[in-house]
């Protein structure tokens, strides 16, 4: 009988301990209800404790496991003896639970006996085969059962892997992976059921291999992050600090589990220090507060890490450790500093080699075993461990063809991927829309989502080029301008695409225009270094046109005549904000970073953020609180937004603080914004009608200066904020009080906003005290307190 999955409309999460509250957290932050339940304590009166506490662990967490605290409402604590009948109404459950094999099918015992006969039933287990767990489980629960292994913290790790049994149904896997994709957000990989799954079992053997060639180097743990990093397009945790935050625990009981069921030639043993550290020492990472690195305070309270001496097993303050291999790369493109570093010199050179060859041949030897897509072995090491390029990709950077040289010298039997590899003389894993099976034939690759640099790879699909920024055909008449310079920092190649893509449209009759990226961020401002060196050089006229060019640009995606669409995400600051106000609609990935954040460099915004802010607050009022004393709220809700620089943590806060819409639409899934952008833009083109600027925004005039006056009065005379602080803060309510002359029945139009705000980001940028929190936040990143 062909099995029909249920849409998952409520969940149950098993297990409270920190995976499975934070689990129900994302849960509850995709909108799903859920149960939490967990054991009752023999000597508590509340018996549902357990479940409460991990609600409420899950509230403290740092980085918060909630996009929105409300959020926690939607969990339900409760026991597995009290509530267990009520699993009934959960379409999926999921235990999270101690990893002992006994305990896992004693739960299951159980849960099939009440669970809804529809139910998708899934385990969190990072080790225990779930083939095994299901063993005299009936043929209808094995069917439904399928592995869900989440990565820790489960908000921000984009990894899920679903994991099959030979049980399960084709079906059940295609409509769990689906829910996780597009309600929970996850980038999911199909992993075979076998040990340690995808990531675990490469990105184990990874670390345990980099403390063999750490030794065998000569190298400290500080010195092996550096090398293993960022510079390597890895995550900033690197090695050793990856191990830490892990817990040496777990990759302990990981690396012995995974050694005693797998080849000879699959080096998982445990270097003597590592086993020192877990066993003698118990120093386990983050989680007991000492592993390769020690946070402690200085005599001023000030915290200080500390690094592990693994032949003196003490630890020391090593300064500030500089690696001359990764400083002769800083600032190159990332294919650049791989290949250079592949083929540096001297002994850290050869600790590369090593580790990146290790890695290598590992994940192609894997290829076939833990997953049956090489983009799946990809995806597993970006999503769960952080890297900007997989082993298949990073071998496509260095040449495959170098890569198998390498190993061959090295004396190594090459997998048989390799071995295809060579016999065909093929170059790179993944070439256009073709990629390789595990035995090296070719396949169509067919991307779930629009990859930009994969669309751009079709010349006629790039519409217009600048520099840092072109314009994109996304097919079905829609436009991209799409930003791609190092945090998106917002210059003249930045603007004119926009300009680009609004003439674009018209000229080529097409639907509308999304404003979307697929970088690290959506744009984290406007270009610092470029506005000081004007203001130093006494350029005004020129700054005059530049922020009248600005607003221009970024009022143009209200009042165009097409719809557009923006798909923020990540940093989303300053001048990126402003341009998201202006859309037409907002297509916001969850994790959303959004803030006016002028202030902290003793500016306020200029394309027109202020203008969009004051009206938003001022249409929630009520139309006869649109007028005199009662639009204070609206004014001084403003001002505290963008006086204090306010930044969401999630879009959902981005929500509450009224940076979106409740029209606007979250995607948890950040990969699939841009698609969705598309989407809106062609259900707003029908009928489209072009928006005309407001002439009749109420202000409260001089009124509201005095009001904001004596407020930043009492602030200042509290040591709340500096002096220089009051004089940001009042640039910022002349603007908000629409000017000074006006009395409080005044209406005044949206240019009238724009041009006050012109003229207060040129009156403040002339400014001392601007400048120099300007030039402290380029050579430090951190605002000045003048």
């Amino acid at each position: 009988m062909k099995i029909q999955p249920p849409r998952i409309q409520k969940a149950a999460v098993i297990g409270a301990g920190v995976m499975g509250a934070a689990i129900a957290a994302q849960l509850a932050n995709a909108g799903i209800p859920v149960m939490l339940l967990d054991i009752v304590l023999p000597d508590n009166p509340d018996r549902n404790f357990l479940a409460k506490q991990g609600i409420q662990r899950a509230l403290k967490a740092r980085p918060a496991a909630f996009m929105d605290k409300s959020r926690a409402a939607l969990i339900t604590p409760g026991n597995l003896e009290d509530d267990l009948a009520k699993l009934k109404d959960a379409d999926w459950v999921l235990e999270a639970i101690i990893e002992k094999l006994d305990a896992k099918r004693s739960l299951w015992e159980r849960v099939e006996g009440v669970a809804k006969k529809t139910a998708i039933i899934s385990s969190n287990s990072s080790g225990i085969p779930m083939h095994l767990q299901i063993e005299g489980r009936g043929e209808d629960f094995q069917r439904r059962f399928v592995g869900a292994h989440w990565f820790n913290p489960p908000r921000y790790l984009h990894l899920l892997e679903v994991i099959p049994t030979p049980k399960t149904d084709p079906e059940v896997v295609r409509t769990f992976s689906e829910f996780a994709e597009t309600t929970l957000g996850k980038g999911v990989v199909i992993a075979n059921d076998v040990p340690g799954f995808v990531a675990n079992r490469i990105g184990v053997y990874g670390i345990i291999r980099a403390m063999k060639h750490m030794e065998e180097a000569g190298l400290t743990p500080a010195q092996v992050d550096q090398l293993t990093g960022p510079v390597l397009g890895r995550a900033s945790s690197a090695t050793f600090r990856t191990a830490d935050l892990s817990g040496l625990d777990i990759i302990y009981h990981v690396a012995n589990d995974i050694g005693k069921v797998t080849p000879d030639d699959e080096d998982f043993s445990l270097t003597d220090s590592f086993r020192t550290l877990v066993e003698d020492k118990k120093w386990l990472g983050d989680k007991t507060g000492s592993g390769f690195y020690k946070k402690t305070k200085d005599e001023k309270g000030k915290t200080k890490i500390l690094i592990l001496n693994l032949d003196s097993m003490e630890y020391e303050d090593q300064g500030r450790v500089k690696v001359d291999a990764v400083e002769a790369v800083k600032g190159k493109p990332l294919a650049e500093r791989v290949k250079t570093l592949y083929t540096a010199e001297g002994k850290e050179g050869e600790f590369l080699r090593g580790v990146m060859n290790d890695g290598f041949w590992y994940a192609a030897k894997m290829a076939g075993n833990v997953s049956n897509r090489l983009q799946d072995i990809d995806n597993a090491l970006k999503w769960g461990f952080g890297w900007e390029q997989g082993p298949f990709e990073t071998m496509d950077t260095l040449g495959v063809q170098t890569v198998i040289g390498n190993l061959e010298q090295e004396g190594r039997t090459l997998p048989p991927l390799l071995q295809s590899m060579k016999d065909s003389g093929r170059e790179k894993f993944y070439e256009g829309e073709e990629t390789v099976t595990p035995e090296g034939q070719p396949t169509k690759y067919e991307a779930p989502y629009f990859i930009l640099t994969d669309l751009r790879k079709d010349v006629s699909r790039v519409v217009k080029k600048r520099g840092g920024a072109s314009v994109v055909d996304l097919g079905d008449g829609v436009l991209l301008v799409e930003w791609h310079v190092k945090m998106n920092a917002l210059g003249e190649d930045q603007l004119r695409a926009v300009q680009d893509g609004h003439k674009l449209v018209q000229e080529l009759g097409y639907a509308g225009l999304v404003l979307g990226n697929q970088g690290e961020n959506f744009s984290a401002g406007a270009n610092l270094p470029l506005v000081l060196s004007q203001a130093q050089a006494d350029e005004w006229d020129e700054l005059d046109d530049s922020i009248k060019q600005f607003q221009q640009v970024t009022t143009s995606l209200r009042f165009s005549p097409h719809p557009t669409v923006a798909a923020p995400f990540g940093l989303t600051l300053g001048g990126g904000a402003e341009f998201t106000l202006h859309a037409d609609h907002v297509v916001a990935s969850a994790e959303l970073y959004m803030g006016l954040v002028e202030v902290g460099v003793g500016l306020i915004p200029g394309g027109g953020g202020i203008k969009e802010m004051l009206l938003r607050f001022t249409d929630q009022l009520h139309p006869s609180q649109q007028i005199g004393a009662t639009m204070l709220p609206a004014v001084q809700r403003a001002f505290e937004l963008i006086g204090t620089a306010k930044t969401s943590t999630s879009a959902l806060e981005a929500r509450n603080l009224g940076f979106l819409r409740d029209t606007d639409t979250i995607a948890m899934n950040s990969n699939h914004i841009i698609q969705e952008a598309k989407r809106q833009v062609l259900a707003l083109a029908p009928g489209y009608v072009q928006p005309i600027p407001r002439q009749d925004i109420p202000v409260m005039g001089d009124a509201a200066i005095a009001a904001l006056k004596s407020a930043l009065y009492g602030m200042h005379q509290g040591g709340f904020i500096t002096d220089y602080d009051l004089v940001v803060s009042h640039e910022l309510g002349r603007v908000l009080s629409g000017g000074t002359g006006n009395n409080r029945t005044a209406k005044v139009s949206e240019q009238h906003l724009l041009d006050l705000e012109r003229e207060a980001f040129l009156t403040l940028l002339g400014k001392k005290g601007t400048q120099q929190r300007i030039d402290h936040m380029l050579k430090t990143g951190k605002p000045l307190r003048n």
